[in-house]
């Protein structure tokens, strides 16, 4: 079996759009989330979402482009070319049917639909783009990287909720350590941050009506109310070992084990026996070739809601042992991004791989009123230096589906 590395990475994010500003606003507990009146009245139940403010797409789209993509493939092309310079190759190299694009995407482009049905309804028929279809489908964010790229290899988009770009690097990781790629782009993107998706999630009570801006997102804390929607994207250059050491490659971290289940439960809620996404984490780091008790820190899905994390920490520990579980260090980057849907997993394997790299853990921010149901550590004073030889990423979308990667130092 192949061993698979990662050598380049890029982010869009409600905290910063450059790996290293992305990075330094974690550090730093900084979050992204602002009030959005300018979206939905003063009237409306829901105050705060997460939005990639700054975002700026110039670099590698022209505005006539950039009119042809839906915001989210927008992301994934930045994030995606960012990446690939980050790798410092663009791998020609290379047969191009030995490198794939796999790019999860939850939602899609629901704003621009919103946007042509009312066309539709104002104007009929006729006026609705020709452009609406290619720009809304979710695929299209793998479709466009790999015009850009020229990668021929496997390109589909994986679409299991917020689990959806775990999955995505995942099936890269599994490609690559299977011999049928030598490089894969994988990660994902959401951009649905609208009045009607936040009314649809809002519904069914899973957003925080909270305007308070320091206490809206609080994974893990006895108030907690609901998650921060929000919006990004995460690419990462995968790519097998040999390779990445024949031409120089800059290494961040090398992706181990994977781990896929499904709850088979509710259409909403984690089971709460926490029994699937416990054998995804124990999936995930025995492939890796390690045990429950080489995990020094977990990227937690770490909602904000009710039951997600209670049943994580359930999961947690059945996954890593009673005694274990409390000794690793746990934090929920959704604390200052928000809940970024189907990015979401894609930006935290992007916060693991530096956290392996760099020693330290963020703080879960914004947390002050313990729950004895979340009974583990969270890392909820401040942010902690600390070796990081492995670590775990989660993600659980509605539906049940349950993702999670292991990621090591690299050792050659």
């Amino acid at each position: 079996m192949k061993r698979v590395v990662i050598t380049g990475m890029g982010v869009v994010s409600p905290v910063g759009n450059t790996i290293e500003d992305f990075w330094n606003s974690l550090k730093a507990g900084k979050h992204g989330f602002s009030l959005i009146n300018d979206i939905v009245g003063d009237d409306f139940d829901v105050k705060i979402a997460a939005r990639a403010e700054s975002f700026s797409c110039e670099e590698y789209i022209d505005k006539k482009e950039a009119r042809r993509m839906d915001r989210f493939t927008q992301f994934s092309v930045v994030a995606a070319m960012d990446a690939m310079k980050d790798s410092g190759t663009d791998f020609k190299d290379i047969d191009p049917f030995r490198a794939g694009v796999i790019f999860g995407v939850g939602i899609g482009g629901l704003n621009l639909t919103l946007q042509e049905y009312d066309k539709f309804l104002e104007k009929g028929p006729d006026r609705i783009s020709v452009f609406y279809v290619p720009m809304m489908i979710g695929n299209m964010a793998a479709g466009t990287i790999a015009m850009r790229t020229g990668f021929k290899g496997d390109n589909y988009c994986t679409t299991t909720a917020c689990a959806s770009s775990t999955h995505a690097i995942g099936e890269a990781f599994r490609k690559i350590k299977d011999g049928y790629l030598d490089v894969c782009i994988a990660g994902g993107a959401e951009s649905c941050v609208g009045k009607f998706a936040l009314a649809g999630f809002n519904n069914m009570k899973a957003l925080t009506r909270s305007d308070d801006l320091e206490r809206c997102s609080i994974p893990f804390d006895a108030e907690r109310n609901g998650f921060v929607l929000g919006e990004g994207c995460g690419a990462l250059v995968l790519e097998e070992l040999e390779h990445a050491k024949a031409r120089g490659a800059k290494i961040y971290a090398e992706i181990a084990g994977y781990g896929a289940t499904g709850d088979a439960y509710h259409m909403t809620s984690p089971s709460p026996e926490g029994d699937a996404a416990a054998q995804g984490m124990i999936h995930a780091y025995t492939e890796a070739g390690l045990k429950a008790e080489d995990i020094d820190y977990i990227n937690a899905h770490g909602t904000s809601t009710g039951l997600n994390d209670k049943y994580e920490t359930i999961a947690i520990k059945k996954a890593l042992g009673e005694e274990k579980a409390r000794k690793v260090a746990i934090n929920s980057t959704k604390s200052m991004t928000g809940h970024l849907l189907g990015a979401a997993g894609a930006v935290e394997a992007i916060v693991t791989a530096l956290s392996v790299q760099n020693d330290y853990v963020h703080v879960t921010r914004g947390y002050k009123v313990p729950d004895p149901e979340c009974d583990l550590d969270y890392c909820t004073e401040g942010g902690r230096n600390m070796t990081v030889n492995a670590a775990l990423s989660n993600s659980l979308g509605f539906g049940g589906h349950n993702a999670t990667i292991c990621i090591k130092k690299y050792k050659a």
